[in-house]
């Protein structure tokens, strides 16, 4: 089936995607790596009359990082440029772990975080790395910037808080403590390329005893955050209990459901079962 027919841009300034998203509304989609939005035109899930070029402006192209401000990541910067990052693999580990699993590199050599933060899929790898990170994403429209935290930019299965004349310029990430490490595991239905069928990222700050942050994919309408883990190593018991502890609350937070890759029971067992790993990983050493 051929694409449907649209016009196309390619400004060369954030404020010309502004002015462009103004006029045409929610007759326009942005363009980064599209991996994403091809399929959809194929498909006809999407036929917008206009499509909007980012890759052409060097504001939305850039990686920097300073560990005051963290790490800024422009809506242009693929995932391919971040796992080559010796910063992302350094200093936010759990980012890396996720990202180096997300599709394959023929993939990752076009897709972009930015994408698939607002393709918004409930099974998306990057998300639960984000979440955990207290990651921010900078959002502009025309005449306007805002900052809206991770935590608040998921709304549903594909939807996000962005407005209809909104985009993402940049995705923030702040620095973790230099004692932080973190990790991400999913479980799939085949090896190689494919969507999680559970997905568990974990950042521990203060080794054994320190701060504990949990979120995952693929068991809520959203990527969720655990609530009420944060503390669980803090508490006494052995190393094994606070992990079980933890498997506990998380089994206890999420709403997994039935659909064509599997079923609510195995998700949730799953789910128990990864962060388990995850945790023993991280934790490595015993009592």
């Amino acid at each position: 089936m051929p694409l449907p027919e649209f016009d196309y841009l390619k400004p060369k300034l954030v404020d010309e995607v502004a002015d462009i998203l103004a006029e045409h509304g929610g007759n326009a989609k942005i363009l980064a790596g599209g991996t994403d939005l091809m399929p959809d035109l194929r498909a006809r899930i999407s036929s917008p009359k206009l499509i909007v070029d980012i890759k052409g402006i060097q504001e939305m192209n850039g990686l920097s990082y300073d560990k005051e401000n963290g790490l800024k990541i422009g809506a242009g910067v693929t995932l391919k440029e971040l796992v080559e990052s010796e910063v992302v693999r350094e200093k936010f580990g759990v980012l890396w772990s996720a990202l180096s699993q997300l599709a394959d590199p023929i993939v990752r050599n076009r897709a972009t975080l930015t994408g698939n933060i607002c393709t918004a899929s409930p099974a998306g790898d990057s998300s639960p790395a984000l979440l955990v990170l207290d990651a921010e994403v900078e959002a502009v429209s025309k005449g306007t910037e805002r900052t809206i935290p991770i935590h608040d930019f998921f709304t549903g299965v594909k939807r996000t808080s962005l407005g209809e004349n909104e985009f993402v310029k940049a995705i923030r990430i702040p620095t973790p403590p230099e004692d932080a490490v973190g990790e991400y595991m999913k479980w799939t239905r085949t090896r190689g390329e494919d969507l999680a069928v559970v997905g568990v990222a974990a950042l521990v700050t203060g080794d054994r005893n320190g701060d504990l942050r949990i979120a995952l994919s693929s068991v809520a309408p959203i990527p969720l955050y655990v609530e009420g883990a944060e503390n669980v190593l803090k508490q006494g018991g052995s190393l094994k209990e606070k992990i079980e502890k933890a498997v506990s609350i998380v089994k206890g937070g999420i709403s997994p459901i039935t659909d064509v890759r599997c079923c609510k029971g195995y998700r949730l067992h799953m789910a128990g079962v990864l962060t388990k790993r995850v945790l023993t990983k991280l934790l490595a050493g015993g009592d």
